[in-house]
């Protein structure tokens, strides 16, 4: 039964990175960049999604186990948070959304609430940090703070 779920996954992964890499060929860059360029990335990750899944369809692995109950809903739980934190992002923004999944998280995974509380803090800044100062990437600040004020 696992075989030949792992071959239908691979099918459908196979599915995804045609659709990803027709996607990325018809972006419309309209100055010229780097020798790279906008569409190497998305192509690059289709063709290595789609190298990846031939392994599932050709060499598929063991039947193997499913989770314990309890351990299944934990991932489903984390599951839950990452599409929260993906939904809250813009609105709460970087750092209170992530503080909140990363302490959440934490929780999630047995740590005492001090612990949690402090790992969300140090991550989410820590990371704030890492990006804007060392990355030079711009983070959403949130709209939350405009209702307020």
């Amino acid at each position: 039964m696992r075989i030949a779920a792992d071959r239908l996954l691979g099918l459908a992964l196979i599915g995804l990175a045609a659709f990803i890499a027709v996607q990325s060929l018809q972006l419309e860059v309209p100055f010229s960049y780097e020798p790279v360029g906008p569409k190497a990335f998305p192509l690059g990750l289709a063709a290595l999604l789609a190298g990846l899944a031939l392994v599932l369809v050709f060499k598929p692995g063991e039947d193997g186990h499913w989770p314990h109950p309890a351990l299944a809903l934990r991932l489903l739980v984390v599951l839950g948070l990452l599409l929260a934190y993906a939904l809250l992002f813009t609105r709460l923004g970087f750092v209170p959304a992530s503080f909140l999944v990363v302490a959440t998280l934490a929780r999630l995974f047995d740590a005492s609430w001090p612990k949690a509380l402090l790992t969300g803090a140090l991550m989410a800044t820590g990371s704030y940090f890492l990006f804007t100062e060392a990355l030079g990437i711009a983070l959403p600040s949130g709209t939350w703070l405009a209702d307020v004020i």
